[in-house]
């Protein structure tokens, strides 16, 4: 832990990875946007196994445990101080155990305030505006969501920590908010950083903090574009899958496929390590860099190295 800032009843956003990515992108777009710095990281190790190893080169790499970090911006005066918690993934047992911890933590920097982001996949197309649901630990809360055109949850479930951590905060007495980002369900897999856009609208808008969204509007365009011409090729595709026993394949080409799929071409990586580069100068370009790790679906494996970008210099 570096040295923890003077914070003044800041709020506290905690995502994971989830559907569409919804609170991965939004809060790495916070701390790029806000020029955030890691000032904590929450140790709970022996809630985590290992289910499986990384091979290279032949050779068993040592075990990796999700790291769960903590991010903090120090507003002008005035305004709201924030704390975004990333996690690389949930626990698999002690789920209210590690929330606990967490609110605890949170209590001890004067968190005044919790939230989670999440998806909501429903039967919405792309096209459609991206709706936000919440759920909260008070009625006074949700009273001051609804001028915000916020949706709420009614009935349900929020699954996983992002619901677990409200149930533990409402326990302590913390005040929480789940803003669950809308959408489509036939997209889950896949990226959706309109729900992003969506959620963070909302929180901005709660907190009184004004940022720049072009970036991550452009980007949630230019997905929805994609995304559109995917339904039209659906929809175009109505004849019969193609018999299976028709199709060869062979050891040969799926061990090519299996080591092109790992690998990069050297102008990506050189790409990457330019925008790192960049995003080392200036943190607000971060979001640059996460979108093309995206892109290529490599953001996993340089995670830790993203987030470094966000350390407080020595």
């Amino acid at each position: 832990m570096t040295d923890t800032p003077q914070l003044d009843h800041p709020w506290l956003i905690a995502v994971w990875p989830g559907m569409g990515h919804v609170a991965l992108s939004a809060g790495y777009y916070l701390m790029s946007k806000l020029g955030m710095v890691q000032f904590a990281e929450l140790t709970a190790g022996e809630l985590f196994d290992v289910d499986a190893v990384v091979v290279k080169d032949g050779l068993v790499q040592k075990p990796h445990r999700p790291r769960s970090r903590l991010f903090a911006w120090k507003a002008p005066p005035g305004g709201r101080d924030v704390i975004v918690f990333i996690g690389e993934s949930q626990p698999q047992l002690g789920k209210l155990a590690f929330c606990e911890r967490l609110i605890d933590f949170a209590r001890d920097q004067g968190v005044e305030r919790l939230f989670t982001f999440a998806a909501m996949a429903t039967e919405m197309q792309p096209g459609s505006e991206a709706r936000v649901f919440a759920a909260a630990t008070q009625q006074s809360l949700l009273d001051a969501a609804v001028p915000l055109n916020v949706h709420i949850l009614d009935d349900g479930h929020v699954g996983g920590l992002n619901g677990v951590l409200l149930a533990a905060a409402a326990e302590k007495g913390m005040p929480g908010f789940c803003l669950l980002g809308e959408m489509p369900h036939i997209f889950m897999q896949l990226l959706y950083p309109k729900a992003s856009l969506a959620v963070l609208r909302v929180f901005l808008s709660m907190a009184k903090i004004d940022l720049d969204l072009a970036e991550l509007a452009q980007h949630s365009e230019q997905t929805e574009h994609r995304l559109g011409q995917i339904v039209a090729e659906m929809h175009r595709r109505l004849e019969p899958e193609p018999d299976p026993s028709e199709e060869t394949t062979s050891e040969e080409t799926t061990g090519e496929e299996w080591k092109l799929a790992s690998k990069i071409s050297p102008e990506d990586e050189q790409r990457i390590n330019s925008l790192f580069e960049i995003a080392g100068q200036d943190r607000s370009l971060a979001f640059e860099l996460k979108s093309e790790l995206d892109r290529l679906g490599l953001f996993e494996s340089y995670e830790d190295r993203f987030l470094d970008l966000f350390k407080k210099p020595e």
